[in-house]
């Protein structure tokens, strides 16, 4: 089935491109695509004059179609590849297996143009999310994940995943729920109430260690180290939770299918959320202690993480059931770097901002050791997540990390 196709001018596009423009002479045109599994994911190509590579970006939750790195990747004479996932940058149903199924979409609609290369820029969750995709690509069909954490069938031993030839890792880190296993909050008691508080384990609270900035927190070790076991308890048991409802529905469903009963048909079409409360809560985000960096004080949610902790905001806060198990739970997600890196056999850049308040220093090393690629660079920008400065008056950080990106890749693609 062939891609919906349509343009728009590349006009339209240019002058607010934060923090720069488009280049001139950029065909844009946006592809609506067929997955494997029937479902369907968007895209914007971006095509510079004579373009022979293409960089593919995609998040698992949020719109990299005006990724700020795209810019420099189009003045350098690549083409951009900016995709959405079947979720429209919402992780309410998000299961990743079913993410690499857009993923290969795409790659199949961008062999199919010709290109001679493809290389995935992995900013942040994308990171991860490509390399999962990676390594099930480069996998024989049979060793593949054939399961979702939920007991669903993945696809992705029947599914063709062409794969890359190169990753560009930005700001990288470990994977959604790695990531969400270090900034739960573990002192919440009763999943059902938000100000549910265990004051033994109270991140926020000064007689654990904590302090208001413009001073830092200061956590003992033996905090720190109950902490940490009660953030992994406190997924175990959301984990047990989202397992129950799916394995409540699945029963419903069998009983419906033996006498027909309409309660059961309803219980069976039921799709609950799982609600989890506080995930602003890492240590390091308010004692600049630990695991040292450029970063200051704050998360990516705010400064005060002791207020937005409380707040909408966070990561993971409503899924269903099987999303929470395929991507939020650091405990059952098969997206993990942990899991997924040594199978990462492709040349690979690994970008880290040295003030970055997501991803801390320890947890990049982690990552750029353990790919599997014999090919691999780790450079350090001064920035913060986003490639913003660190200072009010700072020079952008995208700006230096495009030059190093676009520098890699031209020795890498040609």
């Amino acid at each position: 089935m062939r891609p919906a196709t349509a343009r728009r001018p590349p006009a339209a596009l240019n002058g607010d491109w934060y923090p720069r423009v488009l280049p001139a002479g950029i065909d844009v045109s946006s592809h609506l695509l067929v997955t494997a599994d029937g479902s369907a994911t968007r895209g914007w190509l971006y095509t510079p004059p004579r373009a022979r590579s293409v960089i593919t970006v995609m998040h698992p939750r949020a719109d990299a179609s005006r990724h700020y790195l795209i810019p420099d990747l189009l003045k350098a004479g690549f083409a951009v590849w900016a995709q959405t996932g079947r979720g429209g940058g919402s992780d309410l149903s998000l299961v990743h297996e079913s993410a690499l199924l857009d993923i290969a979409a795409g790659m199949t609609f961008l062999r199919g143009l010709g290109f001679d290369q493809i290389a995935a820029l992995g900013n942040s969750g994308g990171a991860s999310l490509y390399t999962f995709y990676v390594q099930q690509a480069l996998r024989d069909p049979a060793g593949r994940v054939t399961l979702t954490p939920a007991g669903r069938p993945s696809g992705l031993d029947t599914a063709d995943l062409p794969a890359p030839d190169a990753v560009v890792y930005l700001a990288p880190h470990p994977g959604q729920g790695a990531l969400l296993l270090e900034c739960i909050d573990p002192s919440v008691t009763d999943e059902d109430d938000a100000l549910s508080v265990d004051p033994a384990l109270d991140p926020f609270d000064p007689a654990n260690g904590f302090a208001e900035p413009p001073a830092s927190a200061s956590y003992t070790a033996e905090f720190l180290q109950r902490y940490r076991a009660a953030q992994r308890a406190r997924v175990a048991r959301i984990d047990d939770r989202a397992r129950a409802l799916i394995e409540r529905r699945g029963a419903a469903r069998a009983r419906h299918k033996r006498s027909g009963a309409a309660a059961d048909l309803r219980l069976s079409t039921h799709m609950p959320v799982v609600t989890v409360h506080r995930t602003d809560a890492d240590p390091r985000t308010v004692d600049l202690s630990l695991d040292p960096s450029d970063r200051r004080y704050g998360s990516v949610f705010g400064v005060r993480p002791d207020v937005t902790n409380y707040g909408l905001v966070g990561f993971g806060r409503t899924t269903t059931p099987e999303a929470w198990l395929s991507t939020w739970s650091g405990l059952s997600s098969n997206a993990e770097m942990a899991r997924t890196a040594p199978e990462m056999t492709l040349p690979c850049l690994v970008v880290e901002y040295t003030g970055d308040n997501c991803v801390f220093p320890a947890q990049v090393r982690a990552i750029h050791d353990a790919l599997g690629a014999a090919d691999k660079t780790h450079v350090r920008v001064r920035g913060d997540h986003f490639g913003g400065p660190l200072q009010d008056d700072g020079p952008e950080a995208s700006g230096q990390a495009g030059t190093v990106v676009t520098g890699w890749l031209r020795d890498r693609l040609g």
